[in-house]
């Protein structure tokens, strides 16, 4: 009998505690939480919304990188700015890191191969912009896509005014047909004015985020008009018609410079791309280049006149629109 009255004693504590750590403890926890924002809260003085907002992304999970990156605004603001932009998953200090540990592994795979601190040094410092032309290039291909979905937008808006909808509904309905990035944009648009934040001050902030001169013409359009007064369906419809020919004259450029474009890339990679291949068919040939310090000069030289080069060709092909 005793043993069986113990047996049942522990297996109803061993379910008992399941369920208290798998029910009913998260549950404390939460409650706890919330009874003390709600303490503070009610703390005479206590600001009523901050112990609810949305606390600020840091720019570093490393503790003393996030502090040195908020005191060092002007390097660490526009790189903020540029990872919004490109829409990547990832922070400030993340992309410092990664541009610091790709200039370590060059520099040590470069004194390698050359034995010459001051060149690995070169190569290591060029190698250190590639996580950072990465996201760049991620921001710029968003963005193009975000001018190309644009037009489609401002036509859904217009449509919804016409139909009889407020321009916060109409921001809303663009939100949640239209897909990434002008999607997520306008729903941040719609939740910034939905939760307090004047619509003036959404439409700049939305301009901000999106650095091309269509967002522009639109948060211009719209603030004008809520000024003014106006018909704005009719003005979205002529501004989307306004960049629909923009686009056009943009693809005509475009194909217009492809020769020049094509003749760019192909010179810029003539100079590295033999200079690799004489060092593997060759490499006694090349080797003065490393080993003398006047082969050092000449490929500094080389180096500085080449990107010179790619500088003029891209001036000359860039051409704007």
């Amino acid at each position: 009998m005793t043993i069986v009255l113990l047996t049942f004693v522990c297996i109803l504590a061993i379910v008992y505690g399941i369920y208290w750590m798998l029910l009913l403890r998260p549950e404390q926890q939460e409650q706890a939480v919330l009874r003390k924002r709600l303490a503070e809260m009610r703390t005479p003085g206590a600001n009523a919304a901050g112990p609810l907002e949305q606390p600020r992304q840091s720019l570093s999970q490393v503790r003393a990188l996030n502090v040195l990156l908020e005191r060092s605004k002007g390097v660490s603001g526009p790189l903020e700015r540029l990872i919004t932009q490109s829409g990547l998953k990832l922070t400030v200090g993340t992309l410092l890191l990664a541009m610091a540990l790709v200039a370590v592994v060059t520099f040590f795979a470069a004194k390698m191969v050359t034995y010459y601190s001051l060149l690995a040094l070169v190569v290591a410092a060029c190698a250190a912009t590639i996580p950072y032309f990465f996201v760049r290039h991620a921001a710029a291909r968003r963005l193009n896509t975000f001018e190309e979905q644009f037009p489609e937008a401002i036509d859904m808006m217009a449509r919804a005014l016409r139909a009889g909808h407020a321009f916060p509904t109409a921001i809303s309905m663009t939100a949640e047909e239209m897909p990434d990035p002008v999607g997520p944009e306008f729903k941040l648009l719609y939740d910034r004015q939905n939760f307090g934040m004047p619509m003036p001050a959404a439409l700049k902030g939305f301009a901000e985020r999106i650095p091309i001169i269509d967002a522009r013409f639109f948060v211009t359009a719209v603030l004008t008009q809520r000024e003014t007064g106006g018909n704005l369906s009719e003005v979205l419809d002529n501004l989307a018609a306004v960049i629909r020919d923009r686009f056009k004259v943009k693809r005509q450029v475009r194909a217009v410079t492809a020769h020049g474009r094509i003749t760019g890339w192909i010179l810029s990679a003539i100079p590295p791309g033999l200079g690799l291949i004489l060092w593997v068919l060759s490499p006694e040939y090349m080797k003065p280049l490393v080993t003398d310090p006047l082969g050092m000069q000449m490929i500094g030289v080389g180096l500085v006149m080449q990107v010179i080069g790619m500088m003029v060709i891209r001036k000359l092909v860039n051409v704007p629109y």
